[in-house]
């Protein structure tokens, strides 16, 4: 399939073409089939093979592909397996994370994720998705938009994480929810779309300091 000319057109008028993964990370219409593209996935493809195949003992194993996968090493985070994303670079855990099994990240835009979140099994984050007008969609043309989870998140089993959403430190997603728009900080946020139920509480904020002194 032809790349349209109309994704190329500011490029050129700044006097030079972009990559297409240049134009996915910066949030501009791509095209996923661009070469590069589809061999950084069939990489972290064959990473994420490996991975999920490891067994459970052999945890050295295990943080070495994800180093690969990531990019960089990760300090205290656990992936339960099996795992699935894009690109894996593109994501971006911070200290003791935990990400239960049955996770997909589609990273095509940045994920980055705050320490100490829990994220629970079979929860979907996407970055990627479609342009609304149907002839462009035709073209194969993609956008991608970053997701953001803050420090001490908790999101629940099966909770749906959709493009360009950022969720604030502390807060809690429930099981099944799916999240189209940005979440305060330090709420518990429930429902199809989800919504704030209601804010935490300052008596379990400090239940939670004492827990994390304890450990």
């Amino acid at each position: 399939m032809a790349f349209p000319m109309p994704l190329y057109e500011l490029d050129l008028q700044r006097g030079g073409a972009r990559t297409e993964r240049e134009r996915m990370l910066a949030g501009d219409l791509y095209h996923p089939s661009d070469p590069e593209l589809t061999e950084r996935r069939t990489r972290a493809r064959r990473l994420l093979n490996l991975y999920n195949s490891t067994d459970q003992a052999d945890q050295d194993a295990r943080n070495a592909l994800l180093g690969l996968l990531l990019g960089s090493q990760v300090d205290r985070a656990w992936i339960e397996p099996p795992f699935f994303c894009d690109y894996g670079d593109n994501l971006s855990l911070a200290s003791n994370v935990f990400i239960n099994a049955n996770c997909v990240i589609l990273d095509c835009a940045r994920v980055s994720i705050g320490r100490n979140t829990l994220i629970g099994p079979a929860v979907q984050i996407y970055t990627g998705h479609h342009p609304i007008d149907g002839r462009t969609r035709a073209t194969g043309a993609e956008l991608a938009a970053p997701v953001i989870i803050g420090d001490d998140v908790w999101i629940g089993g099966g909770a749906i994480i959709c493009p360009g959403v950022t969720i604030g430190e502390g807060s809690v997603i429930g099981a099944g929810s799916v999240v189209t728009h940005n979440i305060p900080a330090n709420v518990v946020a429930v429902g199809n779309p989800c919504r704030v139920l209601r804010a935490i509480r300052h008596n379990e904020r400090r239940e939670a300091h004492h827990a994390n002194g304890a450990l």
